[in-house]
């Protein structure tokens, strides 16, 4: 493939030297061979990706065959190394660029006290439920519906009282604060 692109270049700069009747069907000729080369490679190449597509539907592996779909439906998708408005040669060059801008962008020197600083996350605030929401989640619980993973019913969460109602609303105040209570902050195990 490499040869055959060089003989097509070299032939063009003849034919850019010396534009001959010679030099110009010559330059044709090596054309006309490249393409059809290239043109046949991408047959072959498009015949091995149906290929892998119909094999990949015959054998039910739906995650890769709409992958091999979509890839197709995308075409030949062009990749520019250009990072930062320069033309980057090669992938170890743009790997350094990058190094490089992420290592300024992380490594700030300005600010001394971190524990000062505000932490913005992209989780919405929301406050802990009262234990009045809690028995109101509760009592909407639908009956007769099928147990989720930990296989407790609805109707046996609303029959346990008021008991299993105030173990509920801790251990969703515990979900909340992400902590768990120390040994001598429980007084005794629930077993539901």
């Amino acid at each position: 493939m490499f040869r055959l692109l060089d003989r097509r270049k070299q032939a063009k700069i003849k034919w850019l030297q010396d534009p001959s009747e010679s030099n110009v069907d010559r330059l044709n000729n090596v054309r006309r061979e490249a393409n059809r080369h290239f043109r046949n490679k991408k047959k072959e190449y498009l015949k091995a990706k149906l290929e892998d597509l119909e094999t990949n539907s015959k054998i039910k592996n739906t995650s890769d065959l709409y992958r091999g779909i979509i890839d197709s439906k995308k075409g030949y998708q062009l990749r520019t190394n250009i990072v930062k408005g320069d033309l980057v040669p090669d992938s170890h060059t743009i790997l350094a660029s990058w190094r490089n801008h992420f290592s300024q962008l992380l490594n700030v020197h300005g600010v001394n006290d971190v524990r000062h600083t505000e932490i913005h996350t992209a989780e919405p605030f929301v406050p802990e439920p009262s234990a009045f929401e809690d028995e109101l989640a509760i009592e909407k619980l639908g009956s007769h519906k099928s147990t989720g993973t930990d296989q407790i019913t609805a109707e046996l969460i609303k029959a346990g009282g008021r008991t299993i109602r105030n173990v509920i609303h801790k251990l969703i105040s515990i979900w909340n604060k992400e902590e768990l209570p120390g040994v001598q902050g429980v007084d005794r195990c629930t077993y539901l």
